[in-house]
């Protein structure tokens, strides 16, 4: 099963772009959304390993998102993007836990490459669950 990427931006052709480079050069599977607050519906229907998100968008910003995310995923990485990068809304971003912050106009090899270096991150960090809980299992045959 293909990992999945979901990707929300107010802009339609941003949407767009993202999709095609993605799907392009990777074989991960992309859902897009304009509406931010389809969000929390899409992750209980499905799971995804990464979600890219804008900073600046109508009815929630990126940052809120993130908020809203985690209290559903509080796993999922994030990826935030911006076409009005500032320090200060960076430092805002990594502090709520985006795993990175790249400012438009991008490079395909940028976004592709930090892809890659959260999907790392991310089947890392799944293998570490299994393993914990493959830990747990095992001291509770020993035990029990």
């Amino acid at each position: 099963m293909a990992e999945k990427i979901l990707i929300v931006d107010d802009e339609i052709d941003m949407l767009e772009l993202l999709e095609l480079i993605i799907t392009d050069r990777t074989e991960y599977a992309v859902v897009t959304t304009n509406t931010p607050l389809e969000v929390p519906e899409l992750l209980k229907k499905d799971s995804f390993d990464l979600l890219i998100t804008d900073l600046r968008m109508p009815d929630i910003d990126g940052i809120e998102l993130i908020e809203m995310v985690k209290q559903i995923d509080d796993q999922i990485p994030f990826i935030i993007i911006t076409a009005y990068g500032t320090i200060e809304s960076a430092v805002e971003a990594m502090r709520k836990g985006a795993f990175d912050y790249i400012t438009k106009p991008f490079r395909q090899e940028q976004i592709l490459l930090t892809i890659e270096k959260v999907m790392k991150w991310r089947r890392l960090q799944k293998e570490n669950i299994a393993l914990k809980a493959e830990l747990e299992r095992i001291k509770k045959g020993t035990n029990g």
